[in-house]
């Protein structure tokens, strides 16, 4: 799966970044390499679901 995120420099240094076509998916980093560890996470983290407690399961 490849999807499309976006990486800015934090004004206070070290870095964010945000999965835009997941929402609420985002994450930060001191370092790009800490960054780069963190959004693999945060991008898991947002695609696990337990569809068996899900309240839209019809």
């Amino acid at each position: 799966m490849k999807l499309k995120v976006v990486i800015h420099e934090a004004e206070e240094g070290g870095y964010w970044a945000e999965v835009p076509s997941i929402a609420g998916c985002a994450t930060q980093g001191d370092t790009f390499e800490e960054l780069l560890e963190n959004i693999y996470e945060a991008i898991e983290g947002c695609l696990s679901v337990d569809v068996d407690n899900c309240p839209l399961k019809p």
